[in-house]
């Protein structure tokens, strides 16, 4: 039974967890690849360079994501979020590693927790390197848009929403309330690289465990797909739960296809 094997797994202890965009989907934030993936919709991330250099870019993603920001904000963690959470206060988690910038799992009560792309709650100034508090950012763009009423088509698993144009060319940005600079979400974009330290810290985790557990992620990106190869090379024992294939199935001790809500609520229940 999988979740059996998994649950024995787990029991090992000293477990690190990579999770990616299928933990959340249960919360209602929906993923790039699994079964309610944007890839499906066509939806384009923004990135880095994008932003960086075209103006009318950055406009238009600043109204998407302020449009988007009530729901990322408000949105709650899941049974899955809660589960791993309580894994990691019984002993059997060492560590989060996420590839996810909701901010849910420490939200659901992980301690440990690596957000190898950010956090959507935080905003950084590109020029003076200052980090505000995403509250503080969109109470300034709300005063400069006291009017704006956004009329969002789509929510997007990076926060953002779609928008007709009209929305769009209607939106004030608002600058670096330091020094007049260029605001980002603290977050890494695609074309982005991930800072060293997380990096360094993650595989730090992963050389020091038992086991490693992936969840919700299809791997296809190097960004967190490079773990699995470093747990593989040192023979660390991996098992991975998603809806659908992944780049690590032919490594994984344990494959489970399914929930990641369901499938993590139900080894907490067998360990409990």
């Amino acid at each position: 039974m999988p979740a059996g094997a998994l649950a024995d797994l787990i029991a090992l202890g000293g477990v690190v967890a990579l999770t990616g965009a299928g933990m959340s989907t249960d919360s209602g934030i929906p993923d790039y690849r699994g079964p309610s993936g944007a890839a499906v919709r066509r939806h384009t991330p923004m990135t880095f360079q994008e932003f960086t250099r075209d103006p009318a870019a950055r406009h238009r993603y600043w109204a998407r994501s302020h449009a988007g920001w009530p729901m990322m904000r408000d949105v709650e963690p899941n049974g899955g979020h809660r589960a791993l959470a309580a894994l990691e206060a019984s002993g059997y988690i060492e560590a989060v590693i996420t590839q996810n910038v909701d901010g849910l799992h420490m939200r659901a009560g992980s301690k440990e927790v690596v957000d190898l792309h950010g956090r959507l709650n935080r905003v950084v100034c590109l020029d003076c390197a200052v980090v505000f508090p995403r509250d503080d950012i969109e109470d300034r763009i709300g005063a400069a848009n006291p009017e704006w009423r956004a009329r969002p088509r789509v929510q997007n698993p990076d926060g953002d929403v779609t928008l007709d144009d009209s929305d769009v060319a209607a939106f004030v940005m608002v600058d670096c309330p330091r020094c007049h600079g260029v605001l980002k979400p603290d977050v890494v974009y695609f074309g982005e690289s991930v800072p060293p330290e997380r990096v360094t810290a993650s595989y730090a985790h992963v050389e020091q465990a038992r086991a490693l557990l992936v969840l919700g992620s299809s791997l296809h990106v190097f960004s967190g797909r490079r773990f699995v190869t470093r747990a593989a090379e040192r023979d660390i024992p991996i098992a991975v739960v998603n809806q659908g294939p992944t780049r690590a199935d032919d490594l994984a001790e344990v494959r489970v296809d399914g929930s990641i809500t369901e499938v993590l609520m139900a080894v907490d229940l067998v360990r409990a």
